[in-house]
């Protein structure tokens, strides 16, 4: 399910490609983001080898067609030694894609102090894409791309995604769980 024009985007080639159902994407990365573990699922989706995704920032497979404001939210909520779960579309090393749903969790030492992150992945359901992810993410992508640079792009698509959910009267994790009914 692409969001936007793939067009004049360099490497995507609008080709998305799917996992079984009961298959997870895990990986692991440190405080900063880079990735210190990923499953086969992980390295046979993305298209990359263990050598490159090893060190390299967990951003290497950021679609551009995901919104920075989605990002940003998961950060904040993972920094807080909070759980989140999002729906994200990944850009393959080959510029083909894919959608998830994560779940990322702060990872502790055994002092409690957070260490790094995990995230498991699951095949997202496509009616929930369809009928609300993509619409949610194409309008947040506009807002985003209507600012006069990126930090202000994501600042005002993080006060979007705010808004919308003030309006259904929701936190983020409870409209996340009501699409999956």
């Amino acid at each position: 399910m692409a969001i936007g024009d793939a067009e004049n985007e360099g490497t995507l080639t609008g080709v998305e490609r799917t996992f079984d159902r009961q298959d997870f994407i895990v990986s692991k990365t440190d405080l900063k983001g880079r990735i210190t573990y990923g499953n086969r699922l992980f390295t046979d989706l993305s298209g990359y080898d263990y050598k490159t995704l090893i060190g390299a920032p967990h951003s290497l497979i950021r679609h551009p067609h995901m919104p920075r404001c989605i990002f940003k939210l998961m950060w904040d909520t993972i920094e807080a030694r909070k759980e989140i779960f999002a729906y994200v579309v990944n850009r393959c090393a080959n510029g083909d894609h894919y959608w998830v749903e994560a779940h990322v969790t702060p990872t502790h030492n055994e002092q409690g102090a957070v260490n790094g992150y995990h995230s498991n992945r699951r095949v997202a359901n496509p009616a929930v894409l369809q009928d609300t992810i993509v619409p949610l993410y194409k309008g947040l992508l506009d807002i985003e791309s209507g600012a006069p640079n990126r930090k202000e792009g994501m600042k005002r698509g993080f006060a979007a995604l705010q808004e919308i959910l003030k309006k259904k009267g929701m936190a983020y994790d409870e409209f996340f769980f009501s699409l999956a009914g």
